[in-house]
C-alpha cells in the first residue's frame, strides 16, 4: 500500500498530518508535523507506517480540495529554519549533460570535453557501485537554509538581481538526523528546485550563485522504497496558456548514479549528521524548459506532474523588491 504524508494548515493556524493511502485520505490523530511523527517512528523502533497506524486514523478529507483551498503547506520543515538544509546534486541524470553542455560549450574550444560533459561521463562509469562501496563523487551545491523552502501554491520569488528564474523538475530525498547522528531517510517528493540559468551559464564556476534561490517541494511525501521509474511532464503557463510544455524522468532507471551513492557522498560529511537537523536534498534533472530558449517571465507558472504522486506543484513566478543593506564594521 502506498502510503503519502501531507502537511495540513487550517485557518485557525492549526497544523496537522493527513496520511493518504489507497484506502483514502485521513488526519492522522495526535501529531502536528511530519518531522513529530518521524521522531514518534525513531523512539517508537518503527516506520513511519507503523507510526501512521499506531497513532490512528482521526476525521477523512479530501486532499485536493485541500490544497485548491490553500491549505496544504510543504510536506516539510523545522521550526528553526537554520536547521533545515538544501542541497542537491546534478548531472545525475541520462541525458541531464546535453542541456548543461549547450550552456558551457561556447567557453571551451569545440574539440575540448566541456567539465559538465566530463564529470557525467564519471557518473555513467562509476555513479552506481556494488552496495556498500563509494562510488564516483557526484557534482554538488548548496540552496540555502528552511529560509528559502516554498510550498505548492506559493510564489517562487527570484531576488532582484537574479538574471533568470528557472524551473528545474525532479525529486527531493527528506531526511532526518536522529539523536545518535543517523541520517533516516522519511521519503520523495516533487519539487522545482528553481535556479538562474542565465548566471551559470556566464561561468559555471558560478553555478554556487546560480543555486542560492528558493526551491519548492510538491504537498505529498511519498514515503517507502524509492522509485526506479518516475514519468511525469513539466509545463509553464502565461497567462492561462500553455507557453511550454515536455515529460521528464527520473528514478534510478533513468539515472547515471544510485541515489544510495548520491546520499553517502552527501551524508559522509559529519556536519550534515547532526541531531535533529532536516535535509531536502535534490536529485536533479534532464528537463529544462532553458535549454530550449524560453525565457521566464513574472507571473509565469511552473506546473509539475507525476506519477505516483496524485497531486502537482504549482508556483508562480514573482520577483523581490530591491533591498539595501549596510555592512557595519564593530
Amino acid at each position: 500500500m502506498t502510503l503519502r504524508l501531507l502537511q495540513h494548515c487550517d485557518a485557525g493556524g492549526n497544523r496537522s498530518v493527513i496520511a493518504s493511502t489507497g484506502n483514502g485520505d485521513a488526519f492522522v490523530v495526535g501529531v502536528d508535523s511530519v518531522r513529530s511523527l518521524a521522531n514518534l517512528a525513531i523512539a517508537m523502533g518503527t516506520d513511519l507506517a507503523g507510526a501512521v497506524a499506531d497513532c490512528g486514523f482521526g476525521e477523512t478529507v479530501h486532499i485536493a480540495a485541500e490544497l485548491a483551498g490553500g491549505r496544504l503547506l510543504a510536506p516539510i520543515d523545522h521550526p528553526d529554519a537554520a536547521h533545515l538544509f538544501m542541497t542537491g546534486t546534478g548531472l545525475t541524470h541520462l541525458g541531464s549533460a546535453e542541456g548543461r553542455d549547450k550552456m558551457h560549450r561556447e567557453a571551451a574550444a569545440a574539440q575540448t570535453q566541456t567539465d559538465s560533459m566530463r564529470i557525467f561521463l564519471e557518473g555513467v562509469e562509476g555513479g552506481k557501485p556494488a552496495p556498500g562501496q563509494l562510488g564516483c563523487q557526484p557534482e554538488w551545491f548548496y540552496k540555502g537554509n528552511g529560509t528559502g523552502l516554498v510550498g505548492p501554491g506559493e510564489p517562487l520569488t527570484s531576488p532582484s538581481f537574479a538574471k533568470d528564474g528557472g524551473e528545474e523538475p525532479e525529486l527531493a530525498g527528506i531526511y532526518l538526523i536522529g539523536e545518535d547522528g543517523t541520517p533516516f531517510r522519511l521519503g520523495v517528493c516533487l519539487a522545482n528546485e528553481f535556479s538562474d540559468h542565465v548566471t551559470e551559464r556566464h561561468n559555471y564556476l558560478w553555478l554556487a550563485h546560480s543555486k542560492l534561490r528558493q526551491a519548492a517541494l510538491g504537498p505529498e511525501l511519498l514515503v517507502g522504497p524509492l522509485p526506479a521509474q518516475i514519468k511525469g511532464t513539466s509545463r509553464i503557463r502565461r497567462g492561462g496558456a500553455v507557453l511550454w510544455e515536455k515529460p521528464f524522468l527520473s528514478g534510478e532507471e533513468n539515472m547515471s548514479h544510485s541515489f544510495a551513492n548520491l546520499e553517502a557522498h552527501h551524508f559522509k560529511y559529519d556536519v550534515f549528521r547532526q541531531p535533529g537537523d532536516i535535509h531536502v536534498h535534490f536529485f536533479g534533472t534532464a528537463t529544462l524548459s532553458f535549454s530550449e530558449g524560453i525565457k521566464t517571465q513574472v507571473g509565469d507558472q511552473f506546473e509539475i506532474e507525476a506519477a505516483p504522486f496524485t497531486l502537482p506543484l504549482c508556483n508562480r513566478l514573482a520577483l523581490a523588491s530591491a533591498q539595501t543593506f549596510i555592512i557595519k564594521a564593530l
